[in-house]
């Protein structure tokens, strides 16, 4: 048995500023991942990652459902007015299900959909077909093993050196979602021996290209990532993502849009949380008492579904400023990705202590029960950590609070 719950989301928060041309999307979404995600969103959560382990059917399904056209422009995708605020509904939707799928949605979706968008057009032609329905898998290769947060040309290791008709890249990148399968992949370089960085679109299938075994994580275990290593691989001058040297400005393009995805999927993940604690105080009893009477709980729970009204608000905000034009979208972004993803944390916590041992377990064998909470606490707290690490990004709001003259 495993739990389904009412959403107090529909009871409680009300859509009402939406713009007109996403007032479906929510719904669109939620019907998706009911019909292929959420059969299988539990066993994606429990099983060891491996490359047999990647989830096709709820990828392909998602795809299938239109969720992979939500970002792009037509003649590829939806065409819609506000496509980042789109997408992030949708990111939202897949994480109330699997905040793993979350990611990997994040990673085909949101940072190559914005690290494209500097590609030229007839490689985005070539591509984007394949990356909306599904047919071609993409991973977004920024960190190394000792470049993550800092991604300062200086700082990386994988290298791009020029030729006559392109360039020859050698390095290796690490924890790169999607990468066990992916066809394609945009890797931020070093541009030869200069201070400066590019970024490039290259073919996994190239001579030269390896991938490692898949990473065994605490939690997300379907978001499968493994290093990727470059041994002279050869990419040619038409994949740079934007000017050749101005890959650093694309990546940190990419990874803004990622932190507000991220904040989308920190709100899923809390919600889904909440409703489960809710739940658990209207049926269990305790000392002949539902825990729903025991005030602690009452103030506790209506003050997380404040934060969550707020994170949502603040995510949907975000979201509204990229698609007007603001590339970055600061402070509201990191705001936004910083409070939903600590959100999710302490909304986990509270949901696993509600629910006692029965949080803490993934199934009572004697019964069969299988319980949720325990993923939910894995996978909330990688949340915190990438797509831009919640104390850099409390460094980026102060920054615009106090100014970089003081802060730096």
């Amino acid at each position: 048995m495993t739990e389904s719950v009412a959403r107090t989301s529909d009871r409680i928060w009300h859509d009402i500023f939406l713009p007109e041309d996403v007032s479906h999307v929510r719904e669109m979404a939620r019907d998706a991942v009911a019909t292929h995600l959420a059969p299988v969103a539990r066993e994606i959560a429990q099983r060891e990652e491996s490359v047999e382990a990647f989830p096709w059917g709820a990828f392909k399904g998602l795809a299938s459902a239109g969720c992979f056209a939500v970002p792009f422009e037509k003649p590829f995708g939806a065409g819609l007015a506000h496509p980042m605020l789109a997408t992030c509904l949708v990111t939202e939707e897949i994480a109330y299900e699997s905040s793993s799928l979350a990611g990997v949605y994040d990673g085909q979706c949101i940072l190559n959909a914005r690290t494209l968008s500097f590609a030229q057009p007839h490689v985005r032609e070539m591509v984007l077909p394949g990356l909306i329905s599904g047919d071609l898998v993409f991973a977004f290769a920024t960190t190394e093993p000792d470049a993550s947060s800092d991604l300062t040309p200086t700082a990386l290791k994988t290298v791009a050196t020029r030729t006559e008709d392109g360039f020859i890249v050698r390095g290796r990148k690490r924890w790169i979602t999607n990468s066990v399968v992916a066809d394609w992949v945009c890797v931020l370089c070093r541009d030869g021996d200069t201070n400066d960085a590019t970024m490039l679109l290259v073919d996994m299938h190239a001579p030269g290209v390896s991938v490692g075994a898949p990473d065994l994580k605490m939690g997300h275990r379907g978001q499968i990532t493994a290093d990727i290593v470059f041994d002279d691989v050869f990419v040619p001058a038409d994949h740079s993502l934007g000017a050749p040297g101005s890959g650093l400005r694309t990546a940190l393009t990419a990874l803004a849009a990622g932190r507000v995805g991220i904040a989308a999927a920190g709100v899923g993940v809390a919600q889904a949380a909440l409703d489960l604690a809710v739940d658990r105080l209207r049926t269990r009893s305790l000392f002949g008492r539902k825990l729903g009477e025991m005030q602690y709980w009452q103030y506790k729970l209506a003050e997380r579904a404040t934060e969550l009204e707020a994170a949502r608000a603040m995510y949907q905000k975000a979201a509204v400023r990229m698609d007007r034009g603001d590339r970055s979208a600061e402070p509201e972004a990191s705001m936004a990705k910083s409070f939903a993803t600590r959100l999710a944390n302490d909304m986990a916590r509270d949901a696993l202590q509600i629910h006692g041992g029965y949080g803490f377990a993934r199934q009572v064998s004697a019964t069969g029960e299988t319980y949720r909470l325990e993923e939910i606490y894995r996978d909330a707290k990688i949340l915190e950590i990438f797509e831009g690490a919640n104390e850099v990004l409390q460094w980026v709001i102060a920054r615009q609070l106090i100014g970089r003259d003081i802060t730096g």
